[in-house]
């Protein structure tokens, strides 16, 4: 088995990203499955106990031990576990409102948004193309989203605002990146969504604010409640698969390039597609497909543009979110 890493480690470094963002995937659909029961901060705390868990019995000991998550960055660390509880906040929101494939297609914009950002924070140069790349981008949202029209959701803004998290995380990432490992970033961010659910949880636990029919809004304040017990194998399952899918698309950017590796994660689209028919019966329409389109191309050309021009670091992962 180890000849077979070291001899294919694109085949490895494939595989780790398609199994990676299934994960993510089954992530996605169980929360939205969840939605209309819990309330979104119970469900992210018992994620993040059960992620926190795994990361501690099986990702750090692989990693050199305990001692590996001692950090001189502990303030960077606080805020990018912050950024990705604002991601997952948002992106969950969507979900309890927004058809699934819709909530995903809006949050690809997050590889746009992440040279936008590099320009601002990074000063980074772009070029014609990949300003052009971010036009398409942003007009394939419009096109799903639709504002201005009677089918205008407030819910579409979500997953826009959980991309920007996003790609603040990556812009505070490639500032740590040299001295800070994969399982010390995952720790901290686990360790950061564990408190806030908590605090959350004893300020909107008991749903006094609970008035508003808005879905997304009731996934925020509605009552916590004990678990059925049916709901404990798929709870558990979220903190597996979240954990399991930093860790897999960590590896895949580790043994592959970004330009090999990111367009993988784009069949997280497909997934969602597939989940928002089978479970939820809901069919993409007409609008729905055209902006998927344009975002899926406009990101993947981002990829390749940005490859050409060697601005891509090719260890570290970019495209997809880490929780």
């Amino acid at each position: 088995m180890q000849e077979f890493f070291k001899s294919s480690p694109k085949v490895v470094a494939a595989l780790c990203a398609m199994v990676g963002v299934f994960c993510f995937s089954l992530n996605d659909v169980s929360i939205k499955y969840l939605s209309t029961g819990y309330p979104l901060h119970e469900i992210t705390l018992i994620r993040s106990a059960v992620a926190l868990c795994f990361i501690m019995t099986v990702i750090v000991p692989l990693n050199g031990g305990i001692s590996k998550l001692r950090t001189k960055l502990l303030k960077i660390h606080i805020i990018r576990g912050i950024c990705v509880v604002c991601a997952n906040m948002f992106f969950f929101m969507a979900l309890a409102a927004l058809p699934i494939a819709d909530a995903v297609a809006i949050f690809f914009i997050s590889p746009l948004l992440i040279t936008i950002l590099s320009i601002i924070f990074l000063n980074e140069k772009v070029g014609v193309w990949r300003w052009s790349s971010i036009i398409i981008g942003l007009v394939g949202v419009l096109i799903i989203s639709r504002p201005g029209t009677a089918t205008f959701q407030i819910a579409s803004v979500f997953p826009m605002l959980a991309a920007l998290c996003y790609a603040f995380l990556h812009i505070l990432t490639r500032k740590i990146r040299a001295t800070e490992s994969a399982s010390t970033m995952a720790f901290y961010i686990q360790l950061t969504f564990l408190v806030i659910s908590i605090a959350i949880g004893l300020t909107l636990g008991d749903g006094r604010f609970n008035e508003n029919r808005d879905p997304s809004l009731s996934f925020i304040f509605r009552e916590w409640i004990v678990p059925v017990r049916s709901d404990y194998l798929i709870l558990t399952m979220l903190g597996l698969t979240s954990a399991l899918g930093g860790l897999l698309i960590s590896q895949a950017y580790r043994l592959g390039e970004a330009a090999f590796v990111a367009p993988f994660e784009y069949i997280a689209m497909p997934m969602a597609i597939f989940w928002g028919i089978m479970i939820f019966s809901e069919t993409p329409g007409l609008y729905t497909w055209l902006g998927i389109v344009l975002i899926i191309f406009s990101g993947l050309f981002m990829v390749w543009r940005e490859t050409k021009t060697q601005k891509i670091p090719k260890k570290i992962p970019r495209y997809r979110r880490p929780f």
